[in-house]
């Protein structure tokens, strides 16, 4: 797989961008996958973390955030952090959660919160949405280092306009 394309006689790297909108641990796993290993092939990769989706950024350690009681309310219920995803579906109280997270460490297969440091030495971009911070009440020193300046739908759809890939999760 080439990891450039020549435009008007230029190379440049091929380009991903993403959209990550949900915590749930069925669809966080596979966008930092295959934010990694597009990363890892020599893709730019852009990722784009909106509503839930941006629960996945904040800190592990941060529990309740927001300045309002509606918002500190909603972050009671999904409280963010790689270390508390759990599946959208087949959940069970936290049996599946469980059983999924155990077959994963028995095959080896690297956690989410192994998954987005790695994203990020490969350099992947990961962008918050300021609409959904603004929404939840969230600034960014609830987030992980090394996240990018939150941005908006329009700077995001002029990274996907630019991609050579781009994905919805």
């Amino acid at each position: 797989m080439s990891d450039s394309l020549e435009i008007d006689g230029f190379d440049r790297a091929k380009k991903m961008a993403m959209i990550c909108w949900s915590s749930d641990l069925d669809r966080v796993w596979p966008v930092l996958i295959l934010a990694s290993t597009a990363a890892a092939s020599g893709l730019e990769v852009d990722v784009f973390f909106t509503f839930w989706g941006l629960r996945v950024l904040q800190k592990n350690e941060v529990r309740v955030t927001g300045k309002n009681w509606m918002q500190k309310a909603e972050s009671i219920v999904d409280p963010g952090g790689t270390d508390r995803l759990k599946l959208g579906k087949i959940h069970f109280g936290g049996a599946g959660t469980k059983m999924i997270k155990m077959l994963a460490n028995e095959y080896k297969v690297a956690s989410p919160r192994e998954l987005l440091e790695m994203a990020q030495d490969l350099g992947v971009r990961l962008h918050p949405c300021q609409m959904t911070m603004d929404l939840y009440g969230l600034t960014k020193d609830d987030f992980i280092e090394g996240v990018g300046i939150p941005i908006g739908a329009a700077s995001f759809i002029d990274m996907a306009a630019d991609a050579d890939i781009t994905l919805f999760i």
